[in-house]
């Protein structure tokens, strides 16, 4: 009989081990789930250092340790669709104090209310665009609606930024004298940002209000930029 009594004694505590286990798996999952983002933290150590830009590198040249599934999205700060070494660099300019946030914690959809105004970042340095009113930009704002598009820009000639949109807008060129903040169409499928001033056959997309020339050679004159443009 005591036998018995131990017995029952001794699966009650192992029951109540495994219940109390269980809850505290549950808490813990809980608590995982509801930890916030952390953006660059590539390796999954809750902050994001120095070993962050050498995970990513590691994994784009398909060296072990790579990047783990759960980590991808935090590592991806640029707001594209796949990991490049755009991410590697944006966290090293991170480190460095040159930027204070990634571009892709300025994607977020605007609510209702909110407004729908594009905004335009050179190197993460937000800039007051006033855009037109043509069917170019209606398009732009239609492609920019759900993603951000980042934009690889390269200089050219000492007065221009230029990169491909990856698609094609409405053209309604005419030749006209750029002045710097101006922000142009090209060919259908190039935007142009000028520092400078250059006289060719585009459609004007839009004009930088906020930054004056001096700030905008600054800006974009020192080695190629990416452009993100969003909603």
């Amino acid at each position: 009989m005591k036998r018995l009594i131990v017995s029952g004694i001794n699966l009650l505590i192992i029951l109540s081990l495994i219940i109390t286990a269980g809850a505290s798996d549950a808490s813990s999952l809980r608590a995982t789930e509801s930890q916030e983002i952390i953006w660059g933290d590539a390796d999954g150590d809750g902050a994001v250092t120095i070993l962050d830009v050498t995970r990513i590198q590691r994994h784009l040249i398909q060296i072990y340790p790579s990047i783990e599934e759960a980590n991808m999205k935090s590592a991806i700060v640029s707001g594209e669709d796949a990991l490049s070494i755009v991410d590697a660099t944006l966290i090293q300019r991170f480190l460095a104090g040159i930027i204070e946030q990634f571009p892709v914690e300025e994607t977020a959809r605007p609510t209702e209310g909110e407004s729908t105004e594009m905004k335009m970042l050179i190197n993460n340095t937000p800039v007051t665009v006033e855009w037109e009113d043509n069917e170019a930009v209606e398009a732009l704002k239609e492609a920019v609606k759900e993603n951000p598009l980042i934009i690889h820009m390269s200089m050219y000639g000492g007065f221009e930024q230029v990169g491909s949109l990856g698609m094609s807008l409405p053209r309604n060129d005419t030749r006209i004298m750029t002045s710097p903040g101006d922000v142009i169409l090209y060919s259908g499928n190039q935007m142009v940002v000028f520092y400078g001033s250059n006289t060719w056959a585009y459609t004007r997309l839009g004009h930088i209000t906020d930054q004056t020339q001096q700030e905008l050679k600054q800006l974009l004159s020192n080695g190629n930029v990416t452009i993100t443009i969003m909603i």
